[in-house]
């Protein structure tokens, strides 16, 4: 095992506070994590860590080290990205995340025309529609819909993304056909909510005539999961707030009927996020230059 090996091992465990939860990133198993631990300790005469059973915490040694590790690692990556950027041909793996419909529909359909002209770069994509830590997942780069938290990462905008009210007919036969968010709150609508930690979206942000407003929504289902909510209003349980682009057939089809026109949502922001060290990378780079321009023109922008 290298010392390089056994640096970023370290730093991973550090970040993510469990052996098994780095080896399962690092794709190497525990018995592995835990040897390169060991040899790094055993290089450094130190405890960096103190562990239990049921605990795993660094020690004053491990956080001194931690510092100088990232530097390290981001020294040796600044280093293979200058030597890359003089060639055109990108190696390593990327790490990526986004939001389920974004990623069903905009990014997992174009990564093989990718990996074709880059062979030598290997793509690992996590779609999940809650929110991802760039530094603790070890993602290199994140596509999602809204507003970041954290102002230390870069920001690619994309695109303002229309979004619409929804509903299948057989829920608007029974139910009626809402005009407004006042409507939906006064006539006691079933609205299909995306539930996660931190989501908000059990309050719509609607324009109205007099400008932007938040209307406190409610439902008796909920998911963390966006296509979910889509299957529940083809199947006229709901009103669902979507993206356009993700139920655009089905309006087409009839299958679902925009509701709420008079006060439409606000539009939601897409956009890359990444670590400024992460977006030197010339295969980071490239992967977020080459799936924005797929990502326009499928939307049209």
């Amino acid at each position: 095992m290298s010392y390089f090996d056994n640096i970023r091992t370290f730093v991973r465990v550090y970040e993510l506070g469990s052996m098994s939860a780095a080896g399962r990133d690092l794709r190497i198993s525990p018995a592995v994590t835990s040897a390169r631990i060991s040899q790094l300790e055993s290089h450094l005469s130190v405890r960096l860590f103190q562990r239990t059973t049921r605990n795993l915490a660094p020690t004053e040694q491990g956080k001194a080290f931690y510092g100088g590790a990232c530097e390290v690692l981001e020294a040796i990556e600044s280093a293979e990205a200058n030597v890359a950027n003089l060639t055109d041909n990108p190696k390593g793996s990327l790490f990526v995340a986004a939001p389920l419909g974004v990623g069903r529909r905009l990014i997992a359909p174009n990564v093989s025309e990718f990996i074709e002209q880059y062979p030598e770069v290997s793509v690992r994509l996590r779609l999940t529609d809650r929110k991802v830590d760039l530094t603790t997942e070890g993602l290199d780069l994140s596509f999602f819909l809204g507003q970041p938290e954290d102002s230390t990462l870069r920001i690619r905008k994309i695109a303002d993304v229309e979004r619409v009210l929804c509903a299948a007919p057989s829920y608007i036969n029974a139910r009626g056909k809402p005009k407004s968010g006042q409507e939906i709150v006064d006539g006691g609508h079933e609205c299909l909510s995306l539930r996660f930690p931190g989501a908000s979206e059990f309050q719509w942000p609607l324009v109205t005539k007099e400008g932007p407003k938040r209307f406190r929504v409610s439902g008796r289902y909920e998911s963390d999961d966006g296509d979910v909510l889509t299957d529940w209003a083809l199947a006229g349980h709901g009103i669902a707030m979507k993206p356009m682009f993700e139920v655009t057939g089905h309006i087409i089809a009839g299958r679902l009927i925009v509701v709420g026109e008079d006060t439409p949502p606000e539009p939601i922001q897409m956009a890359c996020l990444y670590a400024h060290r992460r977006g030197q990378d010339p295969k980071t780079r490239l992967f977020m230059e080459f799936m924005i321009e797929r990502i326009e023109q499928a939307m049209a922008i």
